[in-house]
């Protein structure tokens, strides 16, 4: 089932993701053309596995350029008042995430505390810890660069990859948990920005699966602009 009509939400770039359509047992190819005019309600695969290894498929196809990590960091700066007291939690880019190091290098020249991300086997719920981007990162859990030097310490923003995000700013994560799991533990303790930072061809023209313990983002930035789901 299709609903025809103008949409604001579909203002996000050239190309946007949809999985393909399925009627009974056929594949029905999608157009880039008809994806500017038709939101799709339905007809989509609603597992989480099948639409997490479409979007991780998707993710691979996308030819990023340097321009895009200007542009989504310009877009950062600009629509997130940053004090200098605040922290903020990045991560370091790996498996065709998208760069942040754009954002990262200017916080660092800005004396602004950044901190990435220390994933454990054990527990779900991530820790932060500062860098100030002088020493090399050393592998961690997972094979994820972190300070070599740990000082823990709980971000003021936090930036969130993702594989897909939705119009109320769900997203599809990697499926270990990590990022729903932290900022569950951040939220219940403290007030927290969560920012999601991808390409805009990211964005699915329908609502995305969720459960109980996934946590919305209050904002998304991409290349392309910024969105703002916090009203």
């Amino acid at each position: 089932m299709i609903c025809i009509g103008s949409c604001p939400w579909l203002d996000l770039g050239p190309v946007i993701w949809c999985p393909p359509v399925y009627q009974g047992h056929m594949r029905i190819p999608i157009q880039t053309r008809y994806l500017r005019r038709f939101f799709f309600l339905s007809n989509v695969p609603m597992n989480k596995t099948d639409l997490r290894a479409q979007a991780l498929d998707h993710l691979q196809s996308i030819r990023p350029d340097e321009m895009e990590a200007e542009h989504a960091a310009a877009h950062f700066h600009q629509s997130i008042p940053i004090k200098d007291t605040d922290i903020v939690a990045l991560y370091w880019p790996m498996k065709n995430e998208f760069d942040v190091r754009y954002i990262l290098d200017d916080l660092i020249r800005r004396n602004i505390g950044v901190a990435l991300p220390v994933a454990s086997k054990d527990n779900r719920v991530m820790k932060f810890s500062l860098w100030d981007g002088k020493d090399n990162l050393v592998r961690g859990d997972f094979g994820i660069l972190i300070p070599p030097d740990l000082k823990f310490i709980d971000p003021d923003i936090m930036i969130v990859p993702f594989l897909a995000f939705d119009r109320r700013g769900y997203r599809l994560g990697r499926g270990a948990g990590h990022y729903d799991a932290t900022l569950a533990d951040l939220r219940a303790r403290r007030k927290i920005l969560a920012v999601g930072v991808g390409f805009a061809a990211q964005a699915v023209l329908f609502n995305l699966p969720i459960e109980a313990h996934d946590q919305r983002l209050d904002m998304v930035i991409t290349p392309s602009g910024v969105h703002d789901f916090r009203s």
